[in-house]
């Protein structure tokens, strides 16, 4: 048996393994367990077959990354901010739909766990027919502005990295 049977991901091993001792306690017992599911979680990735993806341009991807850490702070203060608040705001959460140009799997996957992430958005639905994007806003003030936000902040970067 070679090892890319044992380890067809070896980089998502290692991401899962990672990702298990920072959830749970570093100790021997985790290591073991955490590998175990890592190599079980690799090797499932085997049947799903995915396509590789090739990075476009890694300068968005660190883009991408720096704009993604701003805005997921910036929400988590306007959030706490609203809570805080109350009911004293005149600003009212709201459904907007978002016309999409990204049609690449990877990119819309990413795209969906930036705008899930980030407080004060939730992804609801994506129709691939007509590549529309129904989102939730905690505080939809400007409709267009936020529509501007997701295509110029996310949505051009990710085009470049994929598409």
């Amino acid at each position: 048996m070679t090892l890319s049977r044992w380890l067809p991901y070896p980089l998502l091993t290692l991401a899962l393994v990672v990702m298990w001792l920072l959830l749970n306690s570093f100790s021997i017992g985790h290591i073991l367990l955490g590998s175990v599911i890592a190599i079980g979680a690799s090797r499932v990735m085997v049947a799903l077959k995915p396509e590789p993806v090739r990075i476009g341009s890694w300068s968005a991807v660190v883009r991408l990354s720096l704009t993604l850490i701003y805005d997921i702070l910036r929400s988590n203060i306007a959030v706490a901010s609203i809570v805080l608040r109350g009911r004293r705001s005149a600003h009212t959460a709201g459904f907007i739909v978002i016309p999409l140009e990204l049609r690449h799997p990877m990119g819309l996957a990413l795209l969906s766990c930036i705008l899930t992430s980030t407080p004060g958005t939730a992804w609801l639905e994506y129709r691939a027919a007509n590549g529309r994007l129904l989102l939730h806003v905690l505080d939809l003030y400007d409709e267009q502005a936020w529509i501007d936000l997701i295509k110029n902040r996310y949505e051009r970067l990710l085009m470049e990295i994929f598409e």
